[in-house]
């Protein structure tokens, strides 16, 4: 088990409590380490979907139906979204 370094409040609706605390004891284990697995499956979740994402345009690639001056372009219409995301959202 890890030391807590952080404290943190959340606010959870009811379903959500129930959901946190029926975890915690079915994996015999506390409420935090509980999120603490959720964010790591999330997160390694995440990963996973970015990574298809990936073999998807090279499997495009590879069909002939994206070439790569076009995957170029959607890659850098990607990268410009989400700076523009993290600007709008970092100024808030």
């Amino acid at each position: 088990m890890q030391i807590a370094k952080h404290r943190t409040s959340f606010a959870l609706d009811e379903d959500t409590v129930d959901r946190l605390r029926r975890l915690a004891r079915r994996w015999r284990v506390s409420q935090a380490e509980v999120v603490r697995r959720a964010v790591r499956i999330a997160e390694d979740h995440a990963n996973d979907q970015a990574y298809s994402v990936a073999e998807r345009l090279d499997a495009y690639r590879a069909a002939r139906r994206l070439d790569a001056a076009e995957a170029d372009r959607y890659l850098d219409q990607v990268s410009h979204d989400r700076a523009d995301w993290t600007r709008r959202h970092d100024s808030a």
